[in-house]
């Protein structure tokens, strides 16, 4: 080679000893790599070996969150209800109220069945079926020796029914073996024991236009609004009820978007046990929605391990009954979820803890009467028993 050739390929003059060795591949690699790092400034090595493990951390703890907070990005607003507005006063009479509804009066009311899946919430069942005592014909109660995640359940009720001697003669009782399938989707398990549940309410004898509530226990619909569907004609065939929504206690009241108890006229072949969106009417203010309202730690802990939504449960320690407890206390979340809204207007209203409501208007009836024996569902005692 010429002495005045000149090379105008680039060298690293860092690495030039290293990189132009003779080796193995692996130590080629390996030189190459000592190669890269030597020529990396202080804050290169601060965000590779700092903020990055500290970002992919954040993502571990908080993804859920920011998922959430990101939903008006990727899902939009399911289409709004048609409400229809509840007229209730106690002196006016049936038929006055049926009119204010836009519905004639039946010569008789439907008969009505009140159907639910039974897990642990023993309270609230009987609060349930104290509320809607006077006005059901048969309350149809389904419950399963397996969670909906497949765990061994005991079956409550079972043990539990001198508590509702009150209804014997009205109640048609059965019990469904689980699948205990560990891994698979809860909602399977779920709609396989609802399915369980319609061949129950047959066995119970419902028949055509006969009035069938469906929600989980602690979806209550009050008193008037069965006895006003009982009565009055031409109502839906679905009937979506709203409810006021609680979380723990009728002390934290969260808001009055829970729709998924509904109303059916029964229809043999056609009506279906479900709790999803079923039609697009609801009846505004029709009852209460108390969800994980439990006297014992040891019930809630039951609960967020047997629902449907488990996956919810991402860390042990949101199990510790201490830390449940003082989210109780202070109404906050159990699964430091963020709220599920559907715009970032909605979401940011609801961050934080849900405000101390100091009203108990409007409760159902039997709850206040016995408000002693289950205090801890009013405002002011949120202390829960270890159970």
């Amino acid at each position: 080679m010429s002495e005045g050739y000149y090379n105008s390929k680039k060298t690293d003059d860092i690495c030039d000893d290293v990189c132009g060795e003779q080796g193995t591949p692996t130590a080629l690699s390996m030189s190459r790599l000592r190669c890269i790092l030597r020529g990396l400034d202080f804050k290169t090595y601060v965000f590779l070996f700092v903020a990055v493990p500290l970002g992919i951390f954040g993502l571990y703890l908080h993804g859920q969150k920011i998922t959430y907070f990101l939903r008006p990005l990727w899902e939009s607003p399911p289409k709004p209800f048609h409400e229809i507005p509840h007229y209730y006063h106690e002196n006016l009479s049936m038929e006055t109220l049926c009119k204010l509804h836009g519905w004639g009066i039946r010569e008789s009311p439907r008969r009505v069945f009140d159907a639910v899946l039974f897990s642990n919430e023993v309270d609230m069942l009987t609060i349930r079926w104290k509320e809607l005592y006077p006005y059901v014909t048969q309350y149809v109660l389904l419950e399963s020796n397996s969670t909906f995640t497949g765990f061994v359940k005991p079956l409550l009720f079972s043990s539990n029914r001198d508590r509702f001697k009150f209804v014997q003669s009205r109640l048609t009782y059965g019990m469904i073996g689980g699948r205990f399938k560990r891994k698979e989707n809860p909602f399977i398990e779920e709609a396989y024991q609802r399915v369980a549940l319609d061949q129950l309410l047959k066995i119970a004898g419902i028949e055509d236009d006969d009035l069938l509530i469906m929600s989980d226990v602690d979806e209550i619909p009050s008193a008037h609004t069965i006895n006003l569907l009982r009565w009055c004609d031409d109502i839906p065939q679905v009937l979506h009820l709203q409810l006021r929504n609680y979380l723990y206690s009728f002390e934290f009241f969260l808001d009055n978007k829970s729709w998924r108890a509904s109303i059916h006229r029964y229809q043999a072949g056609k009506t279906r046990y479900a709790h999803f969106r079923q039609a697009d009417v609801m009846l505004s203010d029709g009852g209460w929605h108390c969800s994980f309202c439990f006297r014992y730690i040891s019930e809630f802990i039951i609960k967020m391990k047997a629902y449907s939504h488990y996956d919810r449960v991402r860390f042990p320690h949101y199990l510790n009954p201490d830390r449940i407890q003082d989210v109780i206390c202070k109404g906050s979340d159990l699964f430091d979820m963020l709220p599920e809204e559907y715009t970032f207007k909605e979401i940011i209203g609801k961050l934080g803890p849900i405000p101390h409501s100091y009203s108990a208007v409007h409760l159902p009836a039997y709850l206040l009467n016995n408000a002693e024996k289950y205090k801890y569902l009013l405002p002011g005692n949120c202390r829960r028993e270890s159970g």
